[in-house]
């Protein structure tokens, strides 16, 4: 029989622990009430092997670009010359013809499969079903990856996404660059993922599309952008504040015509925007 519950109840450490445990075989289901996403994990004696996430495309060359393997170009590629192929048939040929190492395909996998179930951790509310002996992962690659250490670095991500939420609560704001950085340009240290994220920076641009523009979760995300703001890079757009009544003056005037003095970007930072995309054109 499928065990069946609530995750305000039974948590996602509870259910991996007892999986592990238990070293069960099957899929549990997941349903987010929060997100309205739903996803899946799937376990065989106890060991995570695949798992995916609604709206995470989860095909294999989308999964190699998205750990940069491939480029959207070789992907799109791939896809129109193995039109509904499985994954394991896309693989098989790839690494027949030289185009991709086994390895690449392991690490790949894993590091998908991880990622979906870190963000599952968050999840404190919806509903879960374990059907057992029942494996959602026809034509898939699979990977085996010992829950022990998945429980204790999802433990660690959680408490991290929390104190990210504190710090930076709404995704649905834009960046801009900082008019007097506090930390000189040749001193910053950016990763490759670091530069993506600068390389959309726009007032009109929200962290959350800059984060899907680039693949990213919401904990990744929030991470690049806190230690981007803690660098003094970037700072958050404010909303404007609300248009003061007409007839107060001429400051009442100047609010109403536009945006506030803080939104504008001075011509100082300009320099800044060049010497960044120079250095995102050397990588």
């Amino acid at each position: 029989m499928a065990l069946k519950g609530r995750l305000e109840d039974f948590g996602i450490t509870q259910l991996l622990n007892l999986i592990n445990l238990a070293r069960k075989t099957g899929t549990l289901y997941l349903q987010n009430t929060a997100s309205d996403k739903s996803s899946y994990l799937c376990f065989r004696e106890g060991k995570l092997i695949y798992a995916t996430m609604e709206g995470m495309e989860d095909n294999l060359p989308v999964i190699l670009q998205r750990n940069g393997v491939f480029t959207a170009d070789q992907v799109r590629m791939i896809q129109s010359n193995m039109p509904g192929k499985p994954d394991r048939d896309i693989a098989q040929v790839l690494i027949t013809s030289g185009r991709l190492q086994p390895q690449q395909v392991i690490e790949s996998v894993r590091s998908h499969v991880l990622d979906v179930v870190y963000q599952v951790f968050s999840w404190y509310d919806g509903t879960f079903r374990f059907e057992p002996s029942k494996l959602t992962v026809k034509g898939k690659i699979t990977t085996s990856i010992a829950l022990e250490n998945v429980i204790m670095e999802g433990s660690r991500r959680l408490k991290e996404w929390e104190r990210l939420q504190d710090e930076l609560p709404d995704l649905d704001v834009a960046l801009k660059f900082a008019e007097r950085p506090t930390t000189p340009l040749r001193d910053i240290n950016l990763s490759v993922e670091e530069w993506r994220v600068i390389s959309f920076i726009n007032p009109r641009n929200t962290i959350r599309q800059i984060a899907q523009n680039n693949n990213m979760g919401e904990l990744q995300i929030r991470k690049i952008v806190y230690s981007l703001i803690q660098a003094g890079v970037v700072e958050v757009v404010r909303p404007p504040r609300p248009v003061a009544a007409p007839g107060r003056g001429k400051a009442g005037e100047r609010e109403a015509g536009g945006e506030s003095a803080k939104m504008r970007r001075p011509d100082v930072k300009r320099g800044i925007v060049q010497r960044l995309i120079g250095r995102i054109r050397e990588l």
